[in-house]
C-alpha cells in the first residue's frame, strides 16, 4: 500500500512539471519580457535622438546669440543685405562693408567681400548647375535649398578688426542646416588682410595644434558639453589655420560642422586665452596684438 502511494506521488510531481498550461504561461511571460526590453530600448533610442535634435538647435542658437561689437563699430561699417527667393533656392545674405569715406583703402576689403566672398552671381550659377544634374523635375523640386550668410564683428583696437562669417546651408528634407565658417582679420592702418603668419611664429603650426588639442581635451574632461568630440588632425588644422577671430583677451578658432565635434554636441569653436598662446605668438611690432 505504501508503494502504491509512493508511485502516485511521483506521478503527480511529474504531471505538474509537464502541465501544458504552466509551460504555455511561462512561454508567454518570456515573450512579454522580451517585448518589454525591446520597447525600453526603442524608447531610450527615441529619447537619445530627441536630446540630440534639441542639442543641435541649442548649439546653433548659441552661435547666433553670441555678442559682438557691431554697435560699437557702426560708423566704420556699412551693413548690407541681399535676399532672393527663386524656385530652386532662397538666398539671404547679411554682410559688412567698410566705410570708404573714412579711408579710401578700405576698397580692398569691400572688393574682396563683394566679388569673391559673397559672389551672388557665382552662388546662383553653382546652385543651378547642381540642379541640372537632376533630370527628374520632381527630384529637382526636392533639391530646393536655402543659403544664408551672417556675421559677427570684433575690434581689438583702432588698428584691427576681426570678422566671423557663418553660412547656413539648408536642404529641403533635412531637419537642420549645416554650418561653415570663414574668419577674416583686416589691418585698418595698412588696408590689408592678415593671415596666420602675421600673428604666429613661422613654422609653429604643429605646436599651436597641440596647444589647441590640450585645451580641447581639458574641456572634454571638465564636463559633458564636448562628450563625443575629438582632437584636431594635422590636415584639418592646416585647412583651418587662418580661421580665427581675435578679441582683447583670446583668440577663437572656428571649424565647420563635424570637423572637431558632431553636430549634436560641443562647439563650432575653441576659444583660447592669449596667455596660453604666448609660446607661439610673434612678439614684435608687426603683430597688432602687441603693437
Amino acid at each position: 500500500m505504501r508503494a502504491l502511494f509512493f508511485f502516485i506521488a511521483i506521478f503527480t510531481v511529474f504531471a505538474c512539471k509537464n502541465d501544458p498550461k504552466q509551460v504555455e504561461s511561462e512561454t508567454e511571460t518570456d515573450k512579454n519580457l522580451v517585448e518589454t526590453v525591446k520597447d525600453s530600448i526603442s524608447i531610450n533610442r527615441e529619447d537619445i535622438e530627441l536630446k540630440k535634435q534639441q542639442s543641435i538647435v541649442l548649439k546653433q542658437e548659441t552661435l547666433k546669440e553670441k555678442p559682438d561689437e557691431k554697435f560699437e563699430l557702426q560708423e566704420l561699417i556699412i551693413k548690407k543685405n541681399f535676399k532672393k527667393e527663386a524656385d530652386l533656392y532662397t538666398l539671404d545674405f547679411h554682410y559688412p562693408l567698410l566705410n570708404e569715406k573714412i579711408k579710401a583703402g578700405y576698397a580692398n576689403f569691400n572688393e574682396y567681400i563683394n566679388d569673391y566672398y559673397v559672389d551672388i552671381t557665382g552662388v546662383e550659377a553653382g546652385i543651378l548647375e547642381d540642379a541640372e544634374l537632376i533630370c527628374d523635375t520632381i527630384a529637382a523640386n526636392r533639391f530646393q535649398e536655402k543659403r544664408t550668410i551672417d556675421y559677427k564683428l570684433y575690434n581689438v583696437s583702432d588698428k584691427l578688426i576681426s570678422v566671423l562669417f557663418y553660412k547656413e546651408n539648408f536642404y529641403r528634407g533635412t531637419l537642420h542646416p549645416s554650418y561653415s565658417f570663414d574668419c577674416m582679420n583686416f589691418d585698418l592702418q595698412q588696408s590689408a588682410f592678415m593671415t596666420f603668419e602675421d600673428f604666429f611664429v613661422e613654422g609653429s603650426e604643429e605646436e599651436l595644434r597641440k596647444i589647441l588639442n590640450n585645451f580641447l581635451v581639458e574641456n572634454m574632461t571638465a564636463g559633458d558639453l564636448y562628450y563625443d568630440c575629438w582632437e584636431i588632425t594635422a590636415d584639418d588644422f592646416f585647412e583651418y589655420k587662418n580661421n580665427f577671430v581675435i578679441n582683447d583677451t583670446y583668440i577663437e578658432y572656428y571649424f565647420d560642422d563635424c570637423v572637431i565635434c558632431p553636430s549634436y554636441t560641443g562647439s563650432y569653436s575653441i576659444k583660447i586665452p592669449l596667455e596660453r598662446l604666448l609660446p607661439v605668438l610673434r612678439k614684435n611690432k608687426r603683430n597688432l596684438l602687441f603693437g
